[in-house]
């Protein structure tokens, strides 16, 4: 299979190059830069040097595959309403590609906000909320009613993994900086989890069971409280565990307020997923962590 795969040299996108190009499929991803495309080119995959905004090169190289997987976003959370415009623009143009045919497109989304107060599964559908502009799903949902096989993974809070660059190792460099590992309240808000090796195959497996779920959960942990993941790092880091308030979050509040649980056992059954990397607070404990 040629698959098609946007955000190829990420921290999720890497693994999921490596995942294809092992199972003996062919991968064109794309890169924004020199650097990142001559990486990409040593790991044996094709390499279209473009951005989210090269809109026409997206459009060819999905009618060039035979599968698209879109994990690209830019994570500047100062422009956040304008990437997520850009994300959209770019599952929409990748759809029209597809129109037509029977390839499959997967899209990359996340559990957050799906059903508060209780544990989220793959027949939830997603709200828009307006203080929230990212439309990866909904994007991928209309496409669908068109008749394209779109379909979307729905990533956790924390996929992780030594070289990590997410939420939890802010929390590692928040905690070294201020002297303290903290948590928002009492700390039982739970993050779902999953390690970076789990998520990457995942998608292809979806791929290779033929995308034929609306909704995939790349869940390998229900939900880890924050106040036990503030606890490990406590411990690695030689400091107190305290609750502070929203303020020494900075960005990072709301989610460190945010209760995001969810079940994949859906998606366990129809796919024959089985996680099998370290689990979280485990991998927090790597030295190299």
């Amino acid at each position: 299979m040629k698959v098609f795969v946007t955000g190829a040299t990420g921290w999720v996108g890497s693994r999921v190059v490596q995942e294809l190009l092992t199972a003996g499929h062919q991968v064109l991803g794309l890169a924004r830069s020199e650097d990142k495309a001559a990486g990409l080119a040593r790991t044996g995959a094709r390499v279209l040097l473009a951005t989210l905004d090269d809109l026409g090169a997206l459009a060819d190289a999905a009618r060039q595959s035979d599968a698209v997987i879109h994990l690209a976003f830019n994570h500047d959370f100062s422009r956040f309403a304008d990437n997520a415009r850009q994300d959209q623009r770019a599952i929409e143009v990748l759809g029209e590609a597809l129109t037509g045919t029977d390839k499959p497109l997967l899209v990359t989304s996340g559990v957050a906000r799906l059903t508060p107060g209780r544990v989220p599964t793959e027949a939830d559908m997603p709200v828009d909320h307006p203080d929230y502009p990212r439309r990866s799903e909904s994007a991928a949902m209309l496409l669908a009613e068109r008749g394209v096989r779109a379909a979307t993974v729905r990533l956790p809070p924390s996929v992780h993994g030594v070289g990590d660059h997410g939420f939890v190792p802010f929390l590692i460099q928040l905690a070294r900086e201020k002297g303290v590992s903290a948590y928002l309240g009492e700390g039982t808000n739970r993050w779902s989890a999953v390690h970076v090796s789990d998520a990457g195959r995942l998608y292809r497996l979806a791929l290779e069971h033929g995308v034929s779920e609306r909704t995939y959960h790349a869940i390998a942990e229900e939900g880890v409280a924050l106040r036990d993941i503030a606890r490990v790092i406590g411990r690695r880091l030689g400091v107190p565990v305290e609750p502070r308030g929203r303020e020494h979050f900075g960005w990072l509040a709301n989610f460190s307020l945010a209760d995001m649980p969810a079940s994949s056992e859906r998606t366990r059954s129809v796919l024959g997923w089985h996680p099998s990397g370290p689990a979280l607070l485990a991998d927090i404990e790597h030295p190299d962590y």
